[in-house]
Formats: C-alpha cells, structure tokens, sequence
C-alpha cells in the first residue's frame, strides 16, 4: 500500500502494521506515531526534550539520573518507533553514540522521510531482530539499555526471558543501566514475572509508575530501571512525583513484595506481554 494523505495525516502500511503519523493539534510541529491504532511515539522535531508520553518521561529521568548531566554516553535501544528518547539523548547529552535498532525497516524508512532526525554522525539506526543485535554486541561495552520493544502492542516472547535478560546485562558495563518500558495489567503477572527475571542478572531495581497500575487497577506502562549498583530512588522518587500526571517508585522491601514469589521466565516458557484492553486506544486524538 502506498502513503496516502487525509489533511496531513499521514498513513502508511510497514512491515509491521499500519503506521499512522498524526499532527498533534495543540502543539506545532509535534506528531503521534500509531501502530494498528496503538500510540508508539511522540515527537517534537523542534523541541525533542518534550516528551508528551508520561512513560518516555520516566524513561528520560533515569537517563538524566544514572550519569553526571550532559556527560555523553554510550547507549543501545532496543524498539525505535520514531526514535523519541535517541533525540532526547542527543540533544541533552552531546557527543553520545547511541545505536538504535528497530525490526521494521518500512516503518524506519517512513519515519527517516516524514519526521526526519537531527544529522549525527554518532546516532546509527540499524534494521534487525533487538536479541539478534544483542548476542552480537561486545561485552562492557554500554552505559545504557533501553528496551521498548512492541509488535502487536505486546512485547514479543524472546524479549522477555533471563537468556535474554543475561544478555542485556553481558553487553553493560559494570555501572551500566538497563531500562525498559514493561506494559502490564491486572493482575500484573507479567511484570512481576519480569521484575523476578531481570533481578536474577541486575539485582539492583526499582519501578516507576502510576499508583493505579502498580496497584493492579488498571492497565498502563511501567519504567524498570536495573543494574549493579543501587538506582538513584530518592532523585527518581522526586522526578515522578514532580510529573503532570505523578507516578510512585518501588523500591527495596516494597519492590520485593510486588515481585512475590514470581518465577523467573526461561526462553523455554516464554510468551509475549499482556495484550491492552480492548478499546483502550479508541479515543486517540
């Protein structure tokens, strides 16, 4: 299918889906990327520290958190959609070499076309399967892993397991960071799931996100921050209560206790994410 245009709609079919890019009516020069109806990615092509997406904003405080401001870095991401948080590292921590990597080569060509990102040598997207990529980066050599990675609105199996996990945490360096966007709803089986399976390799965690999802009554995105060494909880605590729309952090016992006695997910039993709701992106603009 070719692009077509409804006002400056733009509608495309990718290797993924139907991808959507959408203007945002009240802020100029900002769109909205959807997936078969789901939001992806917002950007703003003249501001890229707007983040509209209150959990790219909790996204964007552990990257502002984990190293002194402005120092560069070296970062991976894992899920590129229109590349939100690689202009956001760009712009607030020059001289960072970040690598994105994304499946959908049609939806990155689409995105590369109608929202264009800022030349830098240092920024490379590259086509290919995120765990692919992963078993074929060095050791020790990543400041930050972030993962945010959805087919289907679901993050797929072979992203969510401790081989994966171990891989993620072979590929940072001793204080290095991995973050990831964990969409769950109640009973929140698959985030306990994936708290357990990431702590068995980076046992120094926390989770940031809305009271009413962390409580199991609703469904909603939820930041996983681990690593070796203990997160800044306290810095984040104040980001997120700070936020237009305030979040929580667990942390210590009161992470424990989330996590219960969920077992740790293996390649083996493996599935995807929780899918959404029905209807939960009906009313989109």
């Amino acid at each position: 299918m070719g692009r077509r245009r409804a006002g400056d709609r733009v509608m495309e079919q990718v290797d993924t889906g139907l991808a959507e890019l959408t203007p945002d009516p009240d802020r100029a020069g900002s769109w909205t990327l959807l997936l078969d109806g789901a939001p992806q990615s917002h950007v703003d092509l003249a501001d890229p520290t707007h983040l509209e997406f209150e959990y790219v904003r909790r996204l964007a405080a552990a990257i502002d958190l984990v190293a002194p401001a402005g120092a560069p870095l070296r970062v991976l991401h894992l899920g590129g959609g229109a590349l939100t948080l690689p202009r956001y590292v760009s712009a607030t921590r020059p001289g960072s070499t970040q690598r994105v990597v994304e499946v959908d080569g049609a939806l990155v060509d689409l995105v590369r076309r109608v929202l264009p990102w800022r030349a830098d040598p240092r920024l490379r997207v590259r086509v290919a399967d995120a765990r692919a990529v992963l078993a074929g980066t060095r050791e020790a050599s990543c400041d930050l892993v972030v993962a945010d990675v959805f087919a289907g609105a679901r993050t797929p199996a072979h992203l969510t397991s401790v081989e994966y996990a171990a891989e993620v945490a072979r590929v940072l360096r001793p204080a290095g960071w991995y973050l990831a966007n964990v969409a769950d709803g109640p009973p929140l089986r698959y985030a306990r799931g994936q708290l357990a399976t990431v702590r068995s390799v980076l046992p120094r965690a926390c989770l940031v996100g809305d009271a009413a999802v962390l409580r199991g009554r609703r469904y909603g995105n939820l930041v996983l921050v681990a690593g070796r060494v203990e997160p800044p909880v306290p810095e984040l605590t104040r980001r997120a209560a700070g936020d237009w729309f305030p979040g929580r952090v667990l942390a210590g016992a009161e992470l424990d206790r989330f996590v219960g006695g969920a077992p740790v997910v293996r390649d083996a039993g493996a599935t995807a994410s929780t899918p959404p709701p029905p209807g939960i992106f009906s009313v989109r603009r």
